[in-house]
């Protein structure tokens, strides 16, 4: 009697993974208050709401800003929790966050801020042992990203941030994203204040990185980003929680209508 061997099915595994998250501020306060949310490699989503609805309080949560508690829920990313892990750990691992209001570091160049950033990365990924990428290949990879992103080359020795006007920082987080490869890019509110042409050049490293090996979570009050970024799916976020979810034409409904039919009854116009 012939017996076949019977095939172990392994599950698919999805990039991000977010049950149940409750976040905090230090005083305690709730502001996250229940998100169930998956995002996969090759998917842009998009998270929009009213102001004070708690976008960018998950988005710090996400990453561990210590200024925000995880209370109750699991963060899985790649199938492992994240939620005890603190932010460089989470960096190493390939989370990534591009922040509405980039801070200055005088003293520290973009370079060797991309080039040290980049060696933890792969210092991490070497079991803990040093692996610094080579001159040559650095400088190679770098002017090649600054080309394809539009970001002036002087910008390159400028300490990070430092005098910026607001597109330069929001032009150099995503060279920073372009070259660090995350499995997972946050924007949170990254198209605010920017003009169009430094709109579009956060949209295209966007629509260029997101694919069989990063997943994007845009953040956003405004649907403008998304006349360039079309996401996958759109969720509505209001009170610490999400209260619908759709396709693009979402967030088209959004900008028309607003968000007063997805506030609770007592914020509603009367």
């Amino acid at each position: 009697m012939l017996m076949f061997k019977e095939e172990q099915v392994t599950p698919n595994v999805a990039l991000l993974e977010i049950k149940n998250l409750h976040a905090a501020l230090e005083d305690g306060t709730a502001i996250v208050k229940g998100v169930d949310l998956t995002v996969d490699t090759n998917e842009k989503h998009a998270i929009m709401g009213p102001n004070g609805s708690g976008k960018s309080t998950l988005a710090f949560a996400l990453m561990g800003h210590p200024s925000y508690e995880i209370t109750e829920g699991e963060v899985l990313l790649d199938d492992e929790d994240i939620a005890e892990l603190g932010p460089d750990e989470r960096g190493r691992r390939g989370l990534f966050l591009a922040f509405q209001y980039p801070h200055p570091i005088p003293g520290v160049t973009v370079t060797n801020f991309l080039r040290s950033a980049i060696n933890a990365k792969r210092k991490a990924a070497n079991g803990g042992e040093d692996d610094p990428v080579a001159v040559k290949e650095f400088r190679t990879d770098i002017l090649a990203a600054m080309e394809r992103l539009k970001v002036p080359r002087e910008l390159a020795q400028r300490y990070l941030n430092d005098g910026f006007s607001g597109g330069e920082k929001k032009r150099v987080e995503i060279l920073q994203m372009a070259m660090l490869k995350p499995r997972l890019a946050v924007l949170d509110e990254t198209d605010s204040g920017l003009d169009i042409d430094a709109l579009r050049v956060v949209a295209k490293g966007v629509n260029e990185l997101a694919g069989p090996e990063m997943g994007a979570l845009v953040i956003t009050h405004y649907q403008r980003i998304l006349n360039y970024i079309t996401p996958d799916h759109v969720h509505v976020f209001v009170d610490g929680r999400i209260v619908a979810s759709g396709g693009a034409e979402l967030a088209q409904q959004l900008e028309a209508e607003g968000y007063e039919a997805f506030l609770p009854p007592e914020e509603q116009a009367a």
